[in-house]
């Protein structure tokens, strides 16, 4: 839907570009879908009714025909069962203010996205824009062409999607999918699994009460705690650590740091195409490790803090091979060129 400007006329008639501001109030609903032209900003909770400010540039030859222009043509609201669908023609800025919702749903075919205190679920999609999530009481799904996703929290599950920008997540309640073309993913705590994909910039979960799994094409990864970890890069540093659960670290070019909690672990593998390995085992943690490092010059290519893990040459390979604190789940460690570290937690 888009704003048509007048024709010029005779005389002093002219039209000219004219930014003109239009409100409305609509019945209250349960559900809201916007079908907007440009930016919007939603506040859920916050008025009696659903109430709506547009604003627009619009040719005219005076305020008060531009303002009739933008009221006729700017915006449409119809009532579709439980949704009040609202849609808004290209160019606009909306804000909408509204009573407590159950469901929103959000697409702009251009322009940033603001929502808050949203009480049910919530889709938030752009073709082109930053998205900024204030509260969210239910499931979350956030998708933008070109831009930055930044969440305070969310109830729900949580699906973050960028084409090209930076995805920050404070508080979690459920699982997350993260995942950028190129940008950074920094996920502060989430209440379950943690799925975060990016083709190159950093990935960050400080705390996940689940399974991280973390791909990324060109950059580090970095995981504070989780029940297990699974994460591969292309070109970049593995940062783990108190990670209780499965553990598979992958790179093919950079260091890997990996220290386990205590408890269980399932069967492991840490494993780079160059870097150095370093991995910290607590004292109430039983494994059986068998590392191995190919290309080695010497037998100081593995390091190892456990008299139970003998050290030794094999051709051009260094291997160690033993039990720690008893034995239990096999903890594969490989690496090329670099040095394996084998260190008790202090």
């Amino acid at each position: 839907m888009a704003l048509l400007a007048l024709a010029p006329l005779a005389g002093q008639n002219r039209s000219a570009p004219r930014t003109v501001t239009a409100a409305g109030t609509l019945p209250a609903a349960s559900k809201l879908r916007i079908d907007a032209g440009g930016p919007v900003t939603l506040e859920d909770g916050a008025s009696k009714a659903i109430v709506y400010t547009v604003k627009a540039s619009v040719d005219a030859r005076d305020e008060s025909e531009a303002r009739a222009m933008l009221e006729r043509s700017g915006v449409r609201a119809v009532l579709d069962g439980e949704w009040m669908v609202l849609s808004t023609a290209s160019g606009t800025t909306l804000t909408v203010k509204t009573p407590p919702l159950r469901a929103v749903k959000v697409r702009s075919r251009g322009g940033d996205i603001v929502a808050d205190r949203i009480g049910g679920s919530c889709s938030l999609v752009t073709g082109g824009g930053d998205i900024r999530v204030g509260r969210v009481e239910g499931p979350l799904h956030c998708m933008t062409g070109a831009g930055r996703i930044t969440v305070e929290s969310a109830g729900g599950e949580a699906v973050l999607e960028s084409n090209g920008g930076d995805i920050l997540a404070t508080e979690l309640g459920g699982s997350a999918l993260a995942q950028t073309a190129a940008g950074t993913i920094h996920v502060i705590h989430a209440g379950g699994p943690v799925t975060a994909i990016t083709g190159g910039g950093q990935i960050v979960i400080d705390k996940a009460v689940g399974m991280v799994t973390a791909r990324n094409m060109a950059g580090p990864v970095r995981v504070g705690g989780a029940a297990g970890v699974r994460c591969e890069s292309g070109n970049g540093g593995i940062q783990v650590s108190n990670i209780s659960g499965d553990v598979r670290v992958s790179t093919a070019w950079g260091n890997i740091v990996a220290s386990l909690m205590g408890g269980r672990v399932a069967e492991s593998t840490l494993a780079t195409g160059n870097g150095d390995i370093t991995v910290t085992i607590p004292s109430n943690l039983g494994v059986t490790i068998r590392a191995e490092n190919d290309m080695a010059d010497t037998i100081r290519r593995i390091v190892s803090e456990f008299p139970g893990i003998p050290v030794r040459m094999l051709g051009r390979r260094v291997v160690a091979e033993g039990a720690v604190n008893g034995g239990g789940p096999m903890l594969r460690i490989s690496d090329m060129g670099g040095t394996i570290f084998i260190r008790r937690q202090p």
